[in-house]
């Protein structure tokens, strides 16, 4: 019973693929397609057969019935490509894939050969989105994710998983790992952007650009304020772009410490909360969004950011170290504000490390909730100095309620 369920699976794995193929070519003549429905069909239980004749007759079988297929599958192809062509090879791919996934049915390995048989289905039905995708990429793009594979894939299972230097607080694998998540989540905000595009409002853009860098989004928006009306609705972008900040430091967390989301929860909700708030009272003053104007969108992944931040980031974990040794816990929170006159990325995810060794969680949680506050209250200034306008103090004055309401939290929690 069991060898039937096997063979059926395998036919239908053919079925399901050759119901594809047979779909995108629905429109050619009858015995002009190298293989449809019925042959995809049959190459699937093909695959399962000789894989049980294989049991017995030695595994090499199996290696020249495939090799037998193949070479059926290609002399089909040259016919064919002879008569209309057509020097398209997804078919065979397809074909060899399947006699495959049949094989596999027979093995014992079922779920994986179904699950395979749907996204090879699935893939080989988007080819007008996946050519249409590939057409809008920049190449600054496409670079920017071979890079960011360069970095997780290839880079980070090589490094060492200990302690080297001062205090043995540097960890390659877990500070490179670091690396790789941050260039990830900017690369996420970069392409989220792309997608959504300034057109659909200040706010979104604020939402997306700030899971890249709320920074940035503040210095670009301040800029549009210079000339543009909507001050008002660019506030509110700025503090959209900082209230995305603190999530972002919470997913950060969650992925190093989870011990740590619950102490710092209340505080971070607190903030988010009043920050959004906020922005929508000043997006309500007024109706209009931005238009004919793009926010500048940067390379999405550069090599040298990532090694700089690899660098902010093992001198930030040596400095906090060395001030908690020198000076304590009264160190740690010197070393917190003052990295959040720059970033909060790197003192979020040094701390978080640190508070499974070196700090108590409590200690860790403060200093993180004040390099945000800090970071919040410099956008405030970065802002103000760059329009040099009076009413753009207002976002200074909001950003200080923000601050008071989470220091308020953290103290009362």
């Amino acid at each position: 019973m069991e060898t039937f369920l096997q063979l059926g699976i395998a036919l239908s794995i053919g079925l399901l693929i050759g119901a594809e193929r047979g779909w995108q070519q629905r429109q050619a003549r009858e015995g002009s397609r190298i293989a449809g429905i019925r042959t995809f069909g049959l190459i699937g239980l093909l695959g399962g057969i000789w894989s049980m004749l294989a049991k017995d007759l030695g595994e090499i079988l199996l290696g020249f019935s495939f090799l037998a297929l193949s070479s059926l599958l290609i002399t089909a192809y040259f016919m064919d490509s002879k008569a209309d062509q057509d020097v398209g090879i997804t078919t065979i791919v397809a074909g060899m894939l399947t006699f495959s996934l049949g094989g596999l049915c027979v093995h014992g390995y079922l779920t994986i050969a179904a699950a395979g048989a749907v996204v090879i289905t699935t893939l080989l039905s988007m080819k007008s989105v996946l050519h249409t995708w590939l057409q809008h990429i920049a190449p600054k793009e496409f670079y920017a994710t071979l890079k960011l594979l360069l970095i997780s894939v290839v880079i980070l299972p090589v490094l060492p998983n200990k302690g080297f230097g001062p205090w043995e607080v540097l960890n390659p694998y877990k500070l490179w790992w670091m690396v790789v998540l941050i260039a990830s989540i900017s690369f996420a905000g970069y392409i989220a952007v792309k997608v959504a595009g300034t057109r659909l409002g200040i706010m979104l853009t604020g939402f997306f650009g700030g899971l890249a860098s709320s920074t940035a989004v503040t210095l670009n928006f301040a800029e549009f304020a210079k000339k543009q009306t909507l001050k008002e609705v660019l506030m509110a972008g700025v503090l959209i772009a900082s209230a995305t900040m603190f999530p972002r430091v919470f997913l950060e967390i969650a992925i190093i410490n989870s011990d740590l989301l619950l102490p710092i929860l209340t505080p971070l909700l607190v903030m988010t909360i009043i920050t959004f708030i906020s922005a929508f009272w000043f997006w309500r003053q007024k109706d209009s969004h931005m238009k004919g104007n793009e926010l500048p969108l940067d390379n999405p992944f550069q090599l040298k950011t990532a090694l700089k931040f690899g660098l902010l980031l093992a001198l930030v974990m040596i400095f906090a170290e060395a001030f908690r040794v020198w000076l304590g816990d009264a160190g740690i929170y010197i070393m917190s504000a003052i990295s959040g006159f720059a970033d909060v990325d790197a003192i979020t995810l040094s701390l978080s490390s640190m508070s499974q060794t070196s700090i108590t969680p409590e200690v860790a949680v403060n200093g993180i909730v004040l390099a945000t506050m800090v970071n919040t209250f410099i956008k405030g200034l970065l802002f103000y100095f760059v329009i040099r306008k009076s009413w753009s103090f207002k976002l200074i004055l909001t950003f200080t309620l923000v601050i008071l309401s989470g220091a308020l939290s953290l103290v009362f929690q």
